[in-house]
C-alpha cells in the first residue's frame, strides 16, 4: 500500500518541466508565458505526432525538455504518454482496485475471528487454535490481549498447560506486553491440572516483573490449588506472603479456603476461617460463604446441620440466591427426599426464581442415581420444552440414569443426541459411557471409548482406570489390568499433556 501512495503522491509533485520552462521564458510577456505553459500541457498530454507539427520556439524548447527530464520518471508515473506508446491505468484505478482487495481480506478476517469465538465458547481448544494459526499468518491481522486470554482460559479449563505455555511464549515473542492478568491465566491453566511447583515456578517469575506483580486473584487461585491438592502447609505461607506484600484477602480467598478445609474434614480449621469471617470488615461472609458451607454439608448427606446453617445465614441478613436452591434440591435429591425437593422448588417459584440448566440437572441427576428412567426423562422434556439448553452434565447423568436402568439402547441415542446438540465431551462425559460400557459388560466397545478418548486429547483420570480396571476385574483379564496400570503410571510420570 505504500508503494501505491508514492506512485499517486509523486504523480501531483510541481513538475520540473515547468520550473525549466519558467527559467528559459522569464523576459517573455505575459501573453507569451501563458503560451508557455499551454505549451507543457500540450506536451503532456499530446500525440508524438502533434509535438512534430508544433513549430513555435517554446513549443520546440518544450519537447525537447520533456525528452530531456524523461529519464526523472519511472515509465507510467508520469501522466503522460510512455515512450513506446503503452497506455496504463490510472493510479486512482489501482488504489480501489488494492482497497477492494484489503477491504475483502478485513472480511475475511471478520468470518474467521468470529468462527474463532465460536469454538471459544464450545470449548474445541484443537480447532480453536487452528484457526488462531490461520489468522495469525495474515499479514493485516494483529491478535489482540483479550484473544489471547480468551485462548488461555480456555486452553486451562481443557487441561492443556503446556500448549497454554508454549502460547504465552508465542505472545511473548510477537511483542504483545504481558499483564499481571495474562500471567493470572497461565497460572490458573497449570493449577487445573494440579501442577503447583509449576504454578509457583510462575509466581516467582511474576515477582520480578514490575509490570506483572501478583494480586488478590493470583494468589487466591493458588491457595484453591493448595487446598484442592490437600498441600496444606502451602497455605499459611502462602498468607503470610499476602500479608507481607500488603495484600488483603477478601472474600472470596476466604470462600476458598473455607471450602478446602471444609471437604477435607478440617472442620476447626474451617470454623476459624469462618470466625474471622464474621468479625472481619474486608472479608465478611456472602452469599458464596453460604452456599459453600450448605454444599459442604448437602454434599456429606447432613442435612440437618446443612437446614441449620441455612437458618444461621439468614438470621444473619444474607439473601440466598438460584444456586442457593440447586444446592438444597441437589442435596434432597441424593437423599431421595422428593418432598422436600418438590417443595424448594415449588418456593422458587413463589419467590420468582428462575429454574436453571442445573436446577433441573439436580433433578435429573437425583432420577439418574437410582435409575428412575420415566421421572428422568419426564424432566429432561419439561427442561427442553422450557427451552433450557443441555449441557454436560445433563447427558452425564442421563447416560448414567439409563445405564443404572439397564436401557443401553437408550445411552447410545443419548452419546448420538449429545453429539447432535455439539455437547462438550469431557473426562466426565467420556467416564461416563466407559461406566455405561462396562455395566454393558461391553469390553470391546469400552476400549474403543477410552480410545477415542485419548484421540480427542481428553485426559483420563482415576475415575476412567479404576472403572476399566473393575470391568477387567470381573472378566479375570489380568494382563488387561496390567497394561491400564502401565499406562497410567506413565500417565503420571509425564504429566499433563501438550498435545
Amino acid at each position: 500500500m505504500a508503494s501505491i501512495s508514492l506512485s499517486f503522491s509523486s504523480s501531483l509533485l510541481p513538475s520540473p518541466l515547468l520550473q525549466d520552462k519558467n527559467k528559459a521564458t522569464s523576459a517573455t510577456k505575459p501573453r507569451d508565458h501563458h503560451g508557455s505553459l499551454c505549451g507543457v500541457v500540450r506536451c503532456a498530454f499530446a500525440s508524438p505526432a502533434r509535438r512534430k507539427t508544433s513549430s513555435t520556439p517554446s513549443s520546440s524548447s518544450s519537447s525537447s525538455s520533456a525528452v530531456g527530464k524523461k529519464r526523472l520518471w519511472k515509465q507510467g508515473e508520469f501522466p503522460g504518454t510512455s515512450a513506446e506508446g503503452r497506455s496504463r491505468k490510472t493510479p486512482i484505478k489501482n488504489i480501489k482496485k488494492k482497497l477492494d482487495r484489503k477491504n475483502d481480506a478485513k472480511a475475511w478476517a471478520n468470518t474467521v475471528a468470529e468462527a474463532l469465538s465460536d469454538l471459544v465458547l464450545k470449548k474445541q481448544w484443537l480447532q480453536a487454535l487452528e484457526v488462531f494459526e490461520m489468522l495469525r499468518e495474515q499479514p493485516f491481522y494483529q491478535p489482540k490481549e483479550g484473544t489471547y486470554m480468551k485462548l488461555l482460559v480456555l486452553l486451562g479449563k481443557s487441561g492443556q498447560p503446556l500448549r497454554a505455555h508454549q502460547l504465552f511464549d508465542t505472545m511473548v515473542e510477537e511483542g504483545c506486553e504481558p499483564t499481571t492478568e495474562l500471567y493470572t491465566a497461565l497460572l490458573v491453566s497449570y493449577c487445573r491440572s494440579n501442577l503447583i511447583d509449576e504454578a509457583f515456578s510462575i509466581l516467582n517469575q511474576m515477582k520480578t516483573l514490575p509490570r506483572c506483580q501478583p494480586d488478590v486473584f493470583t494468589y487466591s487461585t493458588l491457595l484453591k490449588a493448595c487446598v484442592d491438592a490437600s498441600r496444606f502447609e502451602l497455605v499459611e505461607s502462602l498468607y503470610e506472603e499476602m500479608d507481607v506484600r500488603s495484600i488483603t484477602p477478601n472474600t472470596v480467598t476466604q470462600n476458598i479456603v473455607l471450602s478446602g478445609y471444609g471437604k477435607a474434614g478440617k472442620f476447626d480449621e474451617m470454623e476459624k476461617v469462618l470466625s474471622g469471617m464474621l468479625e472481619s470488615t474486608s472479608s465478611k461472609p456472602d452469599v458464596w460463604t453460604m452456599n459453600t458451607i450448605l454444599s459442604l454439608f448437602g454434599n456429606k448427606g447432613q442435612i440437618e446441620i446443612m437446614e441449620k446453617w441455612y437458618e444461621k445465614f439468614r438470621n444473619f441478613g444474607i439473601e440466598p440466591e438460584t444456586r442457593t436452591f440447586n444446592i438444597l434440591i441437589g442435596a434432597y435429591g441424593k437423599k431421595r427426599m422428593y418432598d422436600k425437593m418438590s417443595s424448594v422448588m415449588e418456593y422458587m417459584r413463589k419467590l420468582q426464581f428462575p429454574w436453571t440448566t442445573s436446577t433441573y440437572n439436580n433433578v435429573i441427576e437425583a432420577f439418574s442415581d437410582v435409575g428412575d428412567a420415566k421421572n428422568m426423562e419426564y424432566t429432561f422434556d419439561q427442561m427442553r420444552a422450557e427451552g433450557m439448553k443441555a449441557d454436560t452434565k445433563t447427558f452425564c447423568c442421563l447416560i448414567r440414569g439409563y445405564a443404572n436402568a439397564g436401557l443401553f439402547h437408550k445411552v447410545v441415542s443419548n452419546v448420538q443426541l449429545a453429539g447432535k446438540f455439539e455437547i462438550p465431551e469431557n473426562t466426565s462425559f467420556y467416564n461416563a459411557v466407559i461406566s455405561a460400557c462396562a455395566k454393558a459388560e461391553d469390553l470391546i466397545e469400552m476400549e474403543r471409548v477410552f480410545n477415542r478418548m485419548k484421540d480427542k486429547h481428553c485426559q483420563p483420570d482415576s475415575t476412567t482406570y479404576s472403572i476399566m480396571v473393575e470391568a477387567y476385574k470381573k472378566e479375570g483379564m489380568n494382563d488387561k489390568i496390567y497394561d491400564l496400570e502401565q499406562e497410567r503410571q506413565r500417565m503420571v510420570a509425564d504429566g499433563p499433556k501438550g498435545d
